[in-house]
């Protein structure tokens, strides 16, 4: 884009972490933007239910528990995923595609059809007709993409129990807007935002079923009748949010959209946490948790990777009560922030879902049920309480007080500090990835690796040829 001075960027994206790059490409650049989401797979159907990849995530602990065989396993496998494309539920693909509908950065009811949809093709053709529109403006995508837009972009991820990525990526994209925002700006959000959409992990439907009722425009909806959006920021469409939202026709089906009078919970389904074991906090998602299940105390069961972990998990030599801790799997530390879904769905699949508890300075995909807190920071390798856990520490977790402690005394945390090793090696020692577990900050700002937009010295883009071409 920089090189070649191109007056516009339609950006089409796949998959969770594309997506969000996408964004904070157009953002950065701030350029006339519009953003098309490829589109989610097509649910697999066996037994006469839906079933995702997070299915066979799970049949991997249920497998190794013996209560699935080989041959269920391997059907189950070659069913799961019929088609191309993104996870068909809530998970991190869909919650970043919802979001960029009401961030303004798509066009509204964009994201919703599935990838194999011929609604896709005109989904195309009138996005390109909104670039030529957003040239002739002359409206960028820091326009589009504020404060108040990032605040609506976190009220849909709340009403449809979304990922807790989000509380990873909305501030990275806003540091590249040069906008203050960060994880807890975005669990306040999703703290006062009632949870009325019944989407798969915490609820019952898939992707498509949410197209097939409205999709996002109708949530939207719902937000508006609660007071929460920001009506007046502009959309994709040129036009202002209210505006669109005033074309909306349909309502909520009381199936898979609940009215905002009858919600699936008061509050979203994603807490911020905070207290001695997490300073700079951590984030737990509670969709489809009852209150009674947001509570956790039990010994602490540390391991230094992801793969430690797993392999504990899948020989079963943890016990019920643990609270297993993963470090080092932070932005700077793994380096790169992988997801911990392969460990916390085995241990659901082990039917230990509620029995157990996971708690990272990793992050974890849309995917995963049973109670398991990311995003803990200061991450290990800076040092942060979490790299100083040793077993059998007693950590709580209370989703419903927003707090994730250690039962030590801050004289013993900080005495521990002087035997703490530093960073664990890895085996990236040149490239890309070697700088980046350099300069990566931490989650709570949306683990950025450069000053973003509040450092510029001047507009990194003109829109020079626009008055020509109109």
């Amino acid at each position: 884009m920089r090189g070649q001075r191109y007056d516009a960027l339609v950006g089409l994206a796949g998959c969770d972490k594309s997506l969000l790059g996408k964004m904070m490409a157009m953002v950065r650049l701030n350029v006339p933007s519009v953003f098309i989401y490829g589109g989610s797979i097509l649910p697999g159907r066996l037994n006469g239910q839906d079933v995702t990849v997070r299915d066979v995530f799970e049949a991997v602990g249920k497998h190794q528990a013996g209560n699935t065989s080989d041959a269920e396993f391997a059907i189950l496998e070659r069913i799961a995923c019929p088609g191309a494309r993104a996870c068909g539920a809530r998970y991190t693909a869909n919650t970043m595609a919802c979001p960029s509908e009401a961030m303004g950065l798509a066009l509204l009811n964009s994201s919703g059809a599935p990838a194999p949809c011929e609604s896709r093709d005109h989904c195309g053709r009138i996005s390109g007709k909104a670039a030529l529109r957003l040239i002739e403006k002359n409206i960028r995508a820091r326009d589009i993409v504020t404060r108040k837009s990032l605040e609506n972009a976190a009220c849909v991820v709340a009403c449809t129990g979304g990922s807790t990525n989000p509380a990873l990526r909305l501030p990275a994209t806003a540091h590249e807007a040069g906008i203050h925002f960060g994880l807890f700006n975005v669990t306040d959000i999703m703290r006062d935002t009632s949870y009325f959409c019944d989407l798969r992990p915490g609820g019952r439907y898939v992707a498509k079923d949410l197209y097939e009722v409205g999709g996002v425009p109708v949530a939207v909806q719902e937000l508006r009748k609660l007071g929460l959006l920001h009506e007046d920021c502009i959309a994709e469409s040129s036009r202002t949010l209210g505006e669109e939202l005033d074309e909306i026709q349909c309502a909520a089906d009381g199936r898979i959209i609940y009215p905002t009078a009858t919600p699936l919970t008061q509050t979203g389904g994603t807490v911020g946490l905070r207290s001695n074991l997490a300073p700079d906090g951590a984030i737990v998602k509670v969709a489809g948790m009852s209150q009674e299940e947001q509570g956790f105390t039990g010994p602490a069961r540390v391991f230094e990777s992801e793969e430690d972990a797993f392999e504990a998990v899948y020989k079963r030599s943890y016990m019920r009560g643990d609270v297993i801790v993963i470090r080092n799997e932070d932005p700077a530390g793994g380096p790169g922030m992988r997801e911990m879904l392969a460990t916390i769905a085995a241990i659901s699949g082990q039917g230990r879902g509620r029995k157990a508890a996971l708690i990272a300075d990793g992050r974890f995909s849309g995917a995963p049920r049973g109670f398991c807190v990311g995003h803990v920071g200061p991450e290990a390798v800076h040092g942060g309480p979490i790299a100083r856990i040793r077993d059998p520490d007693v950590i709580s977790i209370n989703a419903m007080s927003g707090d994730l402690s250690v039962e030590i005394s801050q004289d013993d945390l900080v005495a521990r500090r002087a035997t703490w090793s530093g960073q664990r090696p890895t085996p990236y020692s040149s490239g890309a990835i070697w700088k980046f577990a350099r300069i990566a900050g931490g989650a709570r700002w949306g683990a950025v690796a450069h000053p973003g937009a509040k450092a510029e010295k001047k507009s990194t883009w003109t829109c020079e040829r626009a008055g020509a071409l109109y």
